[in-house]
Formats: structure tokens, sequence, C-alpha cells
């Protein structure tokens, strides 16, 4: 058993005998109250979605789940459709990626993971660092050395992210899925 607190997004916990996806969840810790976990969850078996609150310290049931090495083969409207090395496909809509959206584009070559349950895809995760190209961002202020200093940009596929004041248009950034927050200056994939 794990608690509230340590259940992560992508993770599936068993809740009143049905496996959830844990698509969000938000830790907050106010000066009064106890400690709660905001979840956004959605139902494996029959794909209704809900949103509910936990005390940080509820008990929850993790479900193991299977995984795949996949990659992504393309893209058509909201379906998106993953290769795996034995050349099998598996197709995922839009609402099943909601936390690794932001970070999916077209062409990219990253290795991913399939997460299945009894047999059906469920998720993908995507690897800790990734490597993405910078589409715009604002041209740098000159003069501000008041420490780290950051500003908005975009991806190729239109999701924002806060890069180091230095970086231009065509550069390339290390980008952390899990927070999704800008790391560092990239060299461009081979």
């Amino acid at each position: 058993m794990k608690t509230a607190q340590e259940m992560k997004p992508n993770s599936v916990a068993l809740i009143d005998g049905q496996p959830w996806l844990i698509q969000k969840a938000e830790f907050t810790k106010s000066g009064r109250n106890s400690a709660i976990v905001k979840m956004k969850l959605k139902n494996l078996m029959n794909g209704s979605k809900t949103e509910t609150v936990y005390k940080a310290d509820d008990k929850m049931e993790p479900v193991i789940l299977e995984r795949k090495e996949v990659n992504l083969s393309y893209i058509s409207g909201d379906d998106y459709v993953f290769m795996d090395p034995e050349y099998n496909s598996y197709e995922l809509r839009a609402e099943d990626l909601e936390s690794v959206l932001p970070f999916i584009e077209e062409g990219m070559n990253d290795v991913c993971e399939a997460v299945f349950f009894e047999g059906k895809v469920i998720s993908v995760d995507l690897p800790t660092t990734i490597v993405r190209q910078l589409a715009y961002t604002e041209g740098s202020a000159r003069g501000d050395t008041s420490g780290k200093v950051m500003k908005p940009a975009k991806l190729s596929n239109g999701t924002e992210v806060k890069v180091a004041d230095f970086c231009e248009i065509g550069d390339w950034i290390e980008i952390d899925t899990r927070t999704g927050e800008y790391k560092s200056r990239a060299k461009a994939p081979v």
C-alpha cells in the first residue's frame, strides 16, 4: 500500500475494486488543515473520468502494469499511433496522453514506454529528459544579470516553456518531462 501523496501521474491505483489511472496529482499543504492531494482520475475499465481530493496519508493500492518500449509512428487528428520493435501498433486518444501530450510532436525519435493493463494499452510514458527545438522566443533583455533570468519560448508543437535568457530561436534544449521545466541547451539529435 502507498499513501495518496506517493502516487504519481501515469500510475494506476485500485479504488473500490476498479483500476484508475492517475492523470494528474497535485499535492497541497496548507497551514491550518492536513495536507491533501487533488487527483484527476480515469477509470481504465469504462473510460469515465473524475476529479477527487484525498488526504495525503490515505492508503491506496497500486496496480503493477506491464510495460513495453515503443516509438511514435504517426499522429492522425486526436489519435496517436505508437509502434513496438515487433511492428505491433498501439493507438491512443489525446485524452489518454494528457500528462505527456505537451512534449509529443510529429517526427520525434524518443523511445517511450507503453503501459498496459490486462493486455490493453492505457498510456505512454516519455523518457525523463527529452530534446526539443525552440520554434519561437523573445530576444534577451540587455543588462539583466540578476541571477537566473528566464523568458517564455514555444516548441514547434506550440507548447510553452520558460528557458534561459541566452536561448534563441532554433536552439535545441533539454526538458525534464516530469516537471516540464527547461534543463539546459543541447546538441541537435542525430
